[in-house]
């Protein structure tokens, strides 16, 4: 039975990979940070009593800033695949707490590949890393965005993502590590955090339809990003993984849309208008500098890997409306 480790299984990414490493037969060994309240509510579903003896899916409390912690877990897990999707990832966020993401999000991986090559290095036995980059990476570099494309990070977030790429890659040239990165450009679903702009939308316009809100305040509505369906991008993830020999791909549709747009869908999905009655803009939802056009070349994947996405735009809006309007009527 394969063993794998996801630092960061408590986020959307790392709950849509542990159901899918399960459903192909793994032993998945989760990783999440210690909190004063339970933050496992996307994982709950997966969660059995450790000393059953059908147990597959394992938790732990630890966090990528301490490596000692880190090192002691995969000496102790033997993981043959190590998922990296812990970090401090809102962007907004990042202008805030620059340092500390920084030190989650750029010497975290690095601290993971160190405590590899140590593990490789006394036990001769090999571990297949795998690289949550993201399209943040590429900042203002002219659409559409791919592989060759040079990065220009506009965010703290984008600049630590940045180094934690170049460190993936060195580790796997000077010391043959299966390191790879999947540059992936934003993936939502109803497991997205509520402070993320798309699960803002959607919750907001849920509450505004049960009569429980009445704005919604967000920032800039012209940026434009390349959504896609996040159970989607874990498969490329786990496709990335399979390979003999690792690179790094690009994920996403290839297709752009703004904020606005975003918020036109959701709320002519849900039958409110006008919308703008429902907007506000505030100051306090602008970045410094902003990252315009983002959109995926992701030709690459597709051709060496056969990956695409299935989930339009539309229907992606609908998804995260429809379950935030169920969480409403529960209320």
């Amino acid at each position: 039975m394969k063993k794998a480790l996801i630092i960061g299984v408590t986020g959307q990414d790392g709950s849509y990979l542990a159901e899918l490493l399960l459903s192909k037969g793994y032993e998945v060994h989760g990783l999440k940070r210690c909190a004063s309240i339970l933050n496992t509510q996307r994982i709950d579903h997966l969660y059995t009593e450790p000393l059953e003896p059908s147990t597959k899916f394992f938790l732990y409390h630890g966090d990528i800033t301490d490596s000692e912690n880190i090192r002691k877990l995969i000496f102790k897990i033997k993981p043959v695949e190590i998922y990296n999707l812990a970090a401090q990832s809102h962007v907004g966020i990042s202008f805030a707490i620059p340092e500390y993401t920084a030190n989650v999000v750029a010497l975290g991986t690095l601290r993971i590949l160190e405590a590899i090559r140590d593990f490789e290095s006394f036990t001769g036995e090999k571990i297949k890393f795998y690289q949550a980059s993201s399209s943040e990476m590429f900042g203002n570099s002219p659409p559409p965005q791919n592989e060759e494309t040079k990065f220009y990070p506009r965010s703290p977030y984008g600049a630590a993502k940045t180094f934690a790429f170049h460190i993936t890659k060195n580790y796997r040239e000077a010391y043959n590590i299966f390191a790879c990165n999947g540059i992936l450009f934003n993936h939502e679903s109803p497991r997205r955090g509520e402070i993320f702009v798309t699960r803002k939308i959607t919750r907001g316009v849920a509450r505004i339809k049960a009569g429980l809100d009445k704005k919604i305040y967000l920032g800039n509505l012209e940026s434009k990003r390349d959504w896609g369906y996040a159970p989607e991008y874990v498969e490329a993830m786990y496709l990335m993984m399979q390979q003999a020999t690792p690179s790094d791909y690009v994920v996403g549709t290839g297709e752009a849309h703004s904020v606005k747009e975003f918020v036109e869908e959701a709320f002519k999905y849900a039958g409110i208008s006008p919308w703008q009655e429902y907007i506000e803009i505030s100051p306090r939802y602008m970045r410094p500098i902003e990252v315009e056009n983002l959109i995926a070349d992701y030709s690459k994947i597709k051709k060496e890997l056969e990956w695409e996405p299935k989930t339009k735009f539309k229907d992606l809006v609908k998804i995260m409306v429809n379950s935030d309007i169920e969480k409403c009527l529960k209320l």
